[in-house]
């Protein structure tokens, strides 16, 4: 099934969540559902769709996820009546403004107690590295979303069993932050994503897709994982980019996610970034190395041998001054 614009990349995250020992559905079941509350009315084609998806995650999540979306669920008017009856919800009295919210059934009193993983065992499971193809799939689906959607998928990362890149060393970082205030001050957008590529170890075209993107959610996501102080964020919100800068929603809003987003999250799309150039790699020379090895086995099989082998044929002397005896 072709996801819809309202949830892009869905179907390649769907992909990653089978994957033995990364299980992401929860998270995706969660962010599936904040951005069809977030829409008041829908298509036939987006209800549709988000039955569809819903469908596939509500029966293989845990009773703590499920509890959360029936919460989200049981309060917004719109919810389909498939969903409403997967979750056990009915709907309201006309008298009544919110639809009500049947009692989960309680696990039969024989059946095994889960205990709650230890800070470290979470840890030990945020450690599964993403393949270049899953990274690709994230990064793609983060700039192709909308600034409400990026917000979501910045949240949910940090409970994603993902592994996060690693910490900038501070004194790297440091350097990298002077560097990039005066650059912001300058408005050279160009040597400040090149520092900030050379500082998070980026290839020159992520950098620059990250400065120049019109949202600037890339950019307050590679801030933080350089620890960059909120204050120097925001001067350089109102400096890189005048027009940009100019604008008090713009600074209001990328401010309000950079307090509130995540070290880890930050870490995670970086290491979705770093990710997705491998997956790039990859692509571009993989048909050139298979047709080069076609071309050396053609040439190989195509030298011919020559007509009188060594040895074959009676050696002709000569004497030193180059007449037959």
């Amino acid at each position: 099934m072709t996801a819809a614009p309202l949830f892009p990349g869905f179907d390649g995250l769907m992909t990653l969540s089978r994957r033995e020992g990364v299980d992401i559905r929860p998270t995706l079941l969660r962010v599936l559902t904040d951005l069809y509350v977030q829409t008041s009315a829908h298509s036939a084609d987006e209800e549709r769709q988000f039955v569809e998806l819903t469908s596939r995650l509500i029966d293989q999540v845990d009773d703590a996820t499920r509890a959360a979306v029936r919460a989200r669920l049981a309060i917004y008017p719109a919810t389909p009546a498939e969903i409403m009856d997967r979750l056990a919800l009915r709907r309201a009295h006309p008298d009544q403004p919110l639809p009500l919210a049947a009692a989960i059934t309680a696990a039969p009193t024989d059946a095994p107690t889960v205990k709650t993983p230890t800070e470290a065992q979470l840890r030990m499971a945020s450690n599964l590295a993403m393949r270049p193809n899953d990274a690709a799939e994230i990064s793609d689906m983060f700039f192709a979303a909308g600034p409400s959607e990026r917000a979501l998928i910045l949240h949910n990362l940090a409970d994603t069993p993902l592994k996060a890149s690693a910490r900038i060393p501070a004194a790297r970082a440091a350097r990298a932050l002077h560097i990039l205030e005066m650059a912001a001050f300058a408005e050279d957008a160009e040597n400040f994503a090149l520092e900030l590529g050379e500082a998070l170890i980026l290839p020159q075209r992520i950098a620059t897709q990250v400065v120049s993107d019109p949202g600037g959610e890339p950019l307050a996501c590679a801030a933080k994982a350089l620890d960059m102080p909120s204050a120097i964020f925001q001067r350089v919100l109102l400096f890189l980019n005048p027009e940009f800068g100019s604008s008090v929603h713009n600074v209001y809003r990328l401010s309000r996610l950079y307090d509130r987003l995540s070290e880890r999250s930050a870490l995670v799309m970086l290491a979705a970034w770093r990710g997705s150039t491998m997956a790039v790699s990859r692509a571009k020379y993989r048909a050139a190395l298979y047709d080069d090895e076609r071309h050396r086995a053609r040439a190989a099989t195509s030298q011919t041998r020559p007509a009188v082998q060594p040895g074959t044929a009676p050696a002709v002397r000569t004497g030193t001054d180059g007449s037959n005896r």
